[in-house]
């Protein structure tokens, strides 16, 4: 996968059905922006996460974003990342940051995802 200039890469789990209505939910919203996301679904790319540093473990239950300088963040980061420069989601990814938003909405997140993974059968042993 060969990343453009510019561009910041989203690796999401496209065997998740609300996954995929996520992104095309945030592509209507980011309107010209969306041009500047690449998506790469992560089903079946556990060598080439590796290669990236990022754990398959880790990619299933939470986002993660190569921003343009190729920094990866992951979590609510990789959100607020997202967010920030789509003028209407700019107000939730100020939100997201607040200290106290951000850890409880974390949590949330995390089990929501877990129970998805569990409830599809698809959830690493480990976790």
């Amino acid at each position: 996968m060969e990343r453009e200039a510019n561009r910041v890469t989203v690796f999401y789990d496209g065997s998740c059905p609300r996954c995929v209505k996520d992104r095309e939910q945030y592509e209507k919203l980011a309107g010209k922006h969306a041009e500047t996301v690449e998506w790469f679904d992560i089903t079946h790319q556990d060598e080439h996460l590796k290669s990236l540093g990022i754990e398959p473990s880790k990619a299933l239950t939470e986002l993660h974003v190569r921003t343009k300088e190729g920094k990866v963040v992951s979590e609510l980061d990789a959100y607020i990342t997202l967010m920030e420069p789509v003028l209407v989601l700019k107000p939730i990814a100020w939100c997201l940051r607040l200290p106290i938003i951000k850890p409880m909405l974390s949590r949330w997140y995390r089990r929501s995802v877990i129970k998805r993974l569990k409830r599809e059968g698809r959830l690493p042993t480990h976790l």
